[in-house]
């Protein structure tokens, strides 16, 4: 690798492992809770200024909004892994094939996700069961992001793939602050001071996303001879080999978020059934698994990338001293989380909204919140090695047993069978979010891991 591409990518299999995660993850962590903040500040916008009801159809339009995401956050996941080790094992040919094929698959992928959308949306909130008095905010707010903003988040999402995969975490950061300034600037302005509501919140979700995607793609072109990406027409062009292995890994990896996301989908309906409160509940609990997210997926995808990297490079035990780094950090993570939920209790649901029956019904969620903050460090581990050694296979297997089959059997058995109703969803779902660490223990005593996706 020329050495003025080493100025902008980060070689992850040399020095202190400990150090490597933390100098990728802050970056990491800095970008992923700026981009919760802009998707909370919507939340917190409208539940404020719309009550209840804004509330809960930005509730609903958020979650299908990340089903329909799934496929592309798939890819480019796959993308990361595969750039990751091409880039520890020096492969600079195969690191441009497949900057190019990313995006030309992202740009399929979301434009036929976007005709989708605009076609199937009212099928879409009727299977949910969406509330009648925030169907219309919910369809706004779910068109508005998905047809107008899809290609942004495509792009950007595919930019910060190819960066991270590199070892180059901090840019991603800048462009997500840009965008994460953008929206909450324009949230207030539309939604309290123009009255927009829902949609105005989704409006300013769409700008900063294409300013962000923009500024992401002018910082890679001028860049471009130092990551080896020329963007010319041809280098965009297909390539069997390297389509191929995007696809064995993209598939599994996009089905492992679209599973996990569908399944939520079929609990939200479930939840959205007991009524408007409940709905707009739902939208907290997601916002603070979010909150907690943004943590453990940062140290889960600077351990990935570690991991990626360093088995490219045929370096196994600096591959076994990650995992059990990320896996100790996150169980502080969950710990701090869970101690915060259970000394002040309303304290997190009081910054979303002012709804007093909402507050009072909000104890039912400490349960369920402290179950899927104990999952949250189970997964980092499991998905840090998984990911990081691109195994479609297993990915496959997370998926229908994770996102398909646990969490609704569990979901069903607590809310319907036991009786619990909706505390019973929430419940099922942390619990199944504990099932990833099982599976990812013994991909780990089995060895193998310590070889190669392509």
């Amino acid at each position: 690798m020329e050495k003025d591409q080493q100025m902008l990518l980060r070689d992850l299999t040399q020095g202190s492992i400990i150090k490597n995660i933390f100098v990728y993850a802050w970056p990491l962590l800095i970008a992923n809770s700026l981009q919760a903040i802009y998707n909370i500040v919507d939340m917190l916008v409208v539940g404020r200024v719309e009550g209840q009801i804004g509330l809960a159809a930005v509730s609903v339009g958020a979650d299908l909004l990340f089903l329909v995401m799934a496929l592309i956050m798939g890819f480019a996941s796959a993308g990361q892994v595969l750039i990751a080790q091409a880039t520890g094992a020096g492969e600079t040919g195969r690191i441009k094939k497949l900057i190019g094929n990313l995006y030309s698959v992202s740009l399929i992928i979301s434009l036929v996700m976007g005709v989708i959308c605009l076609f199937a949306d009212d099928w879409f909130l009727r299977i949910l069961n969406t509330p009648a008095s925030a169907y219309e905010d919910a369809k706004k707010y779910f068109l508005t992001c998905s047809v107008g903003g899809i290609l942004f988040m495509a792009g950007y999402n595919s930019t910060c793939a190819i960066l991270r995969g590199m070892g180059n975490s901090k840019q991603p950061c800048i462009f997500i602050a840009i965008a994460s300034i953008i929206n909450i600037v324009l949230d207030i302005a539309f939604v309290k001071y123009l009255g927009m509501g829902p949609f105005g919140a989704a409006l300013a979700t769409v700008i900063g996303q294409a300013v962000s995607f923009i500024t992401a793609i002018i910082y890679l072109y001028r860049h471009r001879d130092r990551f080896g990406f020329d963007f010319k027409r041809s280098s965009f062009a297909i390539d069997p080999s390297t389509l191929r292995s995007l696809l064995k890994l993209g598939i599994p990896m996009s089905i492992q978020t679209a599973s996990v996301s569908a399944s939520k989908l079929i609990l939200a309906a479930w939840i959205n059934a007991c009524g408007v409160v409940y709905t707009a509940l739902a939208g907290i609990y997601n916002k603070v698994g979010m909150m907690i997210n943004i943590l453990s997926s940062s140290l889960t995808i600077a351990g990935g990338t570690i991991v990626g990297q360093n088995i490219g490079a045929g370096k196994y035990e600096r591959v076994r001293k990650t995992i059990h780094y990320v896996f100790f950090l996150s169980v502080l993570i969950a710990g701090a989380f869970t101690a915060v939920v259970l000394l002040y209790p309303t304290a997190m649901f009081e910054l979303f909204t002012e709804d007093a029956e909402v507050i009072a019904t909000s104890s039912i969620l400490i349960i369920p919140f402290v179950v899927s903050f104990a999952g949250v460090a189970g997964r980092s581990y499991a998905f840090s090695l998984i990911n990081g050694s691109g195994n479609s296979k297993l990915n496959l297997i997370v998926a229908i047993i994770d996102g398909i089959i646990a969490r609704i059997a569990f979901a069903y058995y607590l809310g319907f069978v036991r009786g619990l109703a909706a505390q019973g969803f929430w419940l099922g779902d942390g619990i199944a979010g504990n099932i990833p660490l099982i599976i990812g223990v013994v991909f780990y005593l089995s060895k193998k891991w310590q070889k190669r996706s392509y």
